[in-house]
């Protein structure tokens, strides 16, 4: 794997992990933008939410199970964002499909509704 995640995932880089299991690896993130900020990933290598192939289809709607569950561990469930950025001109900078999952704090309007 090739990225600082796929590194991770390798087990060649630490990193806190808060949840895993066969197919995703949830960490703590090491520059949070707010009091809880988690990266959820799949362990297989996709570079971006644009690249999933319909056979990973089933990979996100286990990402928003890990994502609710985490919510309510971190006190959360009340309020939170997740979200992905596909592509350099969208923000991504690491080159692995990956979801921040963002709270405890009142989170500033974006004006998506």
């Amino acid at each position: 794997m090739s990225t600082v995640f796929g590194k991770i995932i390798a087990g060649q880089l630490p990193a806190k992990k808060v949840f895993e299991n066969e197919r995703i690896l949830a960490i703590e993130d090491i520059a949070p933008a707010a009091p809880v900020h988690i990266l959820i990933m799949p362990k297989k290598e996709i570079t971006s939410l644009h690249a999933l192939k319909e056979e990973d289809l089933s990979l996100i709607a286990e990402i928003v199970q890990v994502a609710q569950k985490l919510a309510e561990e971190f006190g959360i469930e009340q309020g939170y964002r997740l979200l992905t950025n596909s592509g350099k001109e969208a923000g991504q900078s690491v080159f692995h499909l990956h979801f921040h999952l963002l709270g405890g704090r009142h989170m500033s309007h974006l004006g998506l509704g």
